[in-house]
């Protein structure tokens, strides 16, 4: 059999705390002896759609952050001057530039932008602007007047460099900017227009590009100097950057083709991301590495779309049962109520009919107040301070319960009776707003009833009459599933407050299971199909996946928690009521940096 090892060329660490994440763990995998949990660190890289801009055009420029982003001037049907500004959803109307042009460069933020080069639609220009986060003033003109250069940097200390005045292959000519005039700096080593800029004034980055031809080139400038670096992978013109000169980004440009390749650049070498949704050249960029903003440009149209690129680092836990204490009674057909470190178990029968209560605190249960009628089959909701019990049955002889009991974290007292006497019900909700459903009267019913810590009123009926299913969430979003009618089935039913409509179905149609969570985020486990199972499931609204197994295959046990944090005890075996306690924790992730760091 290939191993992890074979497969990924790491072995599994066995470790007492997380690593520090740096750029060496990514796609490790780690199990954590202290908390039990298997773990990976995985680098999520995706383009999402954002706001479109309300003026489409194409050799834009753009400043800022992904949340608070500029975009200026640029071609449309005709030369603009439009200004508009990012709110990390959608674009406003911000002051005009004083001279409308495209190619233009930009560099700064949303609230002290800066506007320089560009073409009018008849001559070149070396206008310089100002933006105070709602106009536009002059500054100091450029020394070289030219279009299709790259800028970064701030207002007060920007960069200019490369560009186009007449013809291939471009200019080399580097200017920086103090805030009111432009001084020449040192030149390029290609010359070259159409490229990338990003970084600021004394550590820039020059990619990409035309010379005649599509370029790969890759400059640092260090205040005074440019220094060749290594390559992009995608020789292109008209791209867009963002970030710095030790973590930046490449987007969209033109290779004889429109382009979505994205790179990113880690101060050495330029590796492959995610695409962009839309190839696209003379694009606007803003942002970093991390949180990246694309808009405008052309396709074989101009375009308003913008696209956000995140980079965030995800550790995921694997989802795992572990052992907890035992209860300090075997008992099976109990109900459960609250959380995985503060749980309920309540009524059950072991031989005899059950009143005992017991409390879990995270690793021990111990015993609580009884219930005033010794019953099973029964269902819970609430929590451990703000219990409910409701319905079951007595025997022998088979005698069906309406009853209804709220816990206060010490004592049971009577509350409203249901409707409907039942057992093998299934239950929801909390202590002052529960939900009951299902369940058999002597043959199975279909019926819901609410209950709003005083009485219970009906509800609408379940899609299918069927009893021994599980329950979860709330009575304005309940979730119903598994549950026998003739046979077990995998129907799963969600409840909106008033009526019960279909949900996607389990992948093991069984009975006698157990359910915790809510409705868009429920778990499923145990229970039988033509055996016993430990078939564990998470719902996410609308389908279920399966998950890590039970240690202990067994039917009839309580259940509480979350999907992420649950608890599972109790319950029988083919023969026997058990006492074991399982704790579940989800599959989850977490988003611990924005980016990987470097080490």
């Amino acid at each position: 059999m290939t191993t992890y090892n074979q497969l990924a060329g790491f072995r599994v660490n066995y470790v007492s705390s997380d690593p520090t994440l740096n750029s060496g763990n990514e796609g490790q995998v780690w199990y954590n002896s202290t908390s039990e949990t298997l773990k990976s660190l995985v680098q999520i890289k995706s383009w999402a759609a954002g706001g479109s801009l309300s003026t489409a055009r194409r050799a834009l420029a753009g400043a800022g952050t992904q949340t608070f982003g500029l975009a200026f001037g640029g071609f449309s049907t005709t030369t603009s001057n439009a200004t508009e500004e990012y709110n990390g959803s959608s674009w406003a109307s911000g002051g005009n530039l004083g001279t409308s042009r495209y190619g233009i460069a930009g560099a700064g933020i949303q609230t002290s932008g800066l506007a320089f080069g560009g073409y009018t639609g008849t001559v070149n220009t070396n206008v310089t602007e100002e933006y105070d986060g709602s106009a536009w003033t002059g500054g100091g003109n450029m020394g070289t007047t030219r279009r299709y250069l790259a800028g970064c940097g701030t207002q007060t200390a920007g960069l200019g460099f490369g560009g186009v005045v007449t013809a291939n292959p471009g200019i080399t000519s580097t200017e920086e900017y103090d805030g009111s005039t432009w001084t020449a700096g040192g030149s390029l080593n290609t010359a070259r227009y159409g490229l990338a800029g990003l970084g600021i004034q004394t550590a820039g980055l020059a990619a990409g590009g035309d010379t005649g031809s599509y370029q790969s080139v890759t400059e640092e400038y260090d205040g005074s100097a440019w220094t060749v670096s290594g390559n992009l992978n995608t020789a292109r013109q008209t791209l867009a950057g963002a970030g710095i000169q030790t973590a930046g980004l490449v987007f969209g440009g033109f290779t004889g083709s429109n382009s979505a390749a994205t790179e990113q650049y880690d101060g050495t070498s330029w590796s492959n991301t995610t695409s962009m949704a839309t190839a696209r050249k003379q694009v606007g960029g803003a942002g970093t590495l991390q949180a990246g903003l694309a808009f405008g440009g052309e396709t074989t149209v101009v375009q308003s779309a913008t696209e956000e690129f995140t980079s965030s680092i995800n550790v995921t836990t694997a989802a795992a049962w572990a052992s907890g204490g035992n209860m300090g009674t075997a008992r099976r057909l109990l109900a459960g109520a609250g959380t995985q470190t503060s749980g309920l178990g309540f009524g059950g029968y072991a031989t005899v009919n059950l009143n005992s209560t017991e409390e879990y605190n995270g690793s021990a249960w111990t015993a609580g107040g009884n219930l005033a009628t010794a019953r099973y089959d029964l269902a819970g909701a609430g929590t451990q301070t703000a219990g409910l019990a409701f319905g079951g049955a007595t025997y022998p002889p088979i005698v069906y319960k309406n009853n209804t009991e709220e816990y206060d974290g010490s004592a049971w007292t009577g509350g409203g009776n249901m409707g409907t006497a039942r057992k093998a019900l299934a239950g929801a909700g909390t202590q002052t707003a529960g939900l009951a459903f299902g369940g058999t009267t002597g043959s199975n019913t279909a019926a819901t009833e609410e209950y709003d810590g005083t009485s219970w009123t009906g509800g609408g009926n379940l899609g299918t009459a069927r009893y021994v299913l599980a329950g979860a969430g709330l009575q304005t979003a309940g979730l119903a599933f598994g549950g026998y009618t003739t046979t077990a089935v995998a129907n799963t039913e969600e409840y909106d407050g008033s009526t019960w409509t279909a949900g996607g179905s389990l992948n093991t149609a069984r009975n006698g299971l157990s359910g915790t969570g809510l409705q868009t985020a429920g778990l499923a486990f145990g229970g039988v199909s033509t055996t016993l199972t430990t078939a564990t499931e998470e719902y996410n609204g609308t389908s279920w996946t399966v998950s890590t197994a039970m240690t202990t295959a067994r039917r009839y046990m309580g259940g509480c928690g979350t999907q992420t944090s649950a608890l599972g005890f109790g319950g029988a075996n083919a023969t026997v009521e058990l006492a074991n306690t399982e704790e579940y924790t989800g599959s989850f992730q977490t988003t611990t940096a924005s980016n990987l760091t470097t080490s």
